[in-house]
């Protein structure tokens, strides 16, 4: 027979949980995207650093319609932390999953309808519905709550939420799509001393800064985004915003991220990507600001300046890592 509730770590507490500063409210960037958010609140969460995980960020690339959906290398996460990820086959119910999983000790990643996530309060939930992705940490199915992991925190949700994210109680719907899902198994977690964190870390900047885009990304942001101007503007200031999370946010937020990473090393040689990317994080967020406003008054737009110097910021940092570390 099922146990009804299964806990992961135990100690963890909705009401009373301190989110890690990577995600601290005067970040410029609070939130960066959904599966990057997990993991620094995961590792929190597990005592380890989440910090020493974001060398990938460095080979970030303008994809013609969007920037690069940033995250966290499975291997890496291995390599750092002794972390396992695999793919979970949802081949039963999802509920019954968790309580098998959970209660062997292993975190469950996991699509997830933001209408039903109340810390989304706001914005989405029970306004639209919003593919997202949560970790589960906590499922008691008898009192139909849940303790996950989403955006910058640790929340929890019960009653119709609940019967709502896991179809509790609801007839068998063979047209309804399992959610992409992933184990996460801790059971080898290694607990590495700042040293060889850090050392491990540099060696995979060096890694990703092989891969950097070999020319400037924010300039081919910058005429794509003259480009399609008009057409966001003429679809309104709802299409905007989906069209800002997919580019300008990733981008701030990755390049916060970067410089927040190269400052860890304590490195004086390489302050000067820290301030590069720094800056060019903080002018992506004027930018973004910016533009909703031209946007929303169906204004023309003219960010060539704003392009040049984020470009600038760009190829300032990238010139700098490469000299360090290359």
């Amino acid at each position: 027979m099922a146990v009804s509730k299964v806990v992961v770590l135990p100690h963890l507490d909705a009401s009373a949980y301190q989110r890690h500063t990577l995600h601290a409210d005067d970040r410029v960037w609070v939130e960066k995207n959904c599966y990057v958010d997990i993991w620094i609140e995961v590792l929190h969460a597990l005592g380890l650093d989440p910090v020493a995980m974001l060398p990938f960020v460095a080979a970030l690339d303008f994809e013609g319609d969007q920037w690069t959906f940033f995250k966290p290398p499975h291997d890496e996460l291995r390599d750092l932390y002794g972390l396992d990820v695999s793919e979970l086959n949802v081949w039963r119910p999802l509920a019954e999953h968790a309580q098998l999983h959970l209660g062997d000790g292993k975190l469950i990643s996991t699509e997830a309808d933001a209408f039903y996530l109340p810390d989304t309060a706001g914005t989405d939930y029970q306004r639209q519905h919003t593919k997202t992705t949560i970790v589960i940490q906590e499922f008691d199915l008898e009192r139909q709550r849940l303790g996950y992991f989403h955006n910058a925190g640790f929340y929890a949700l019960e009653g119709d939420d609940f019967v709502q994210l896991f179809r509790v109680g609801m007839p068998h719907d063979p047209t309804f799509m399992p959610l992409f899902a992933e184990l996460i198994r801790v059971d080898r977690l290694v607990r590495r001393p700042a040293a060889e964190l850090r050392s491990r870390a540099r060696e995979l900047l060096r890694r990703h800064l092989a891969h950097r885009p070999t020319d400037n990304p924010v300039l081919r942001f910058g005429a794509r985004f003259q480009h399609d101007l008009p057409w966001v503007t003429d679809k309104g200031l709802a299409f905007y915003h989906s069209w800002a999370f997919a580019t300008v946010r990733q981008l701030g937020a990755a390049f916060e991220l970067l410089s927040l990473h190269l400052a860890w090393h304590e490195d004086p040689s390489l302050e000067p990507a820290v301030e590069a990317f720094a800056k060019l994080s903080q002018s992506a967020k004027a930018f973004i600001l910016k533009a909703a406003r031209a946007v929303n008054g169906k204004r023309a737009l003219d960010a060539s300046a704003m392009f040049d110097e984020m470009a600038a910021s760009w190829q300032s940092g990238m010139d700098t890592l490469a000299a360090r570390l290359s």
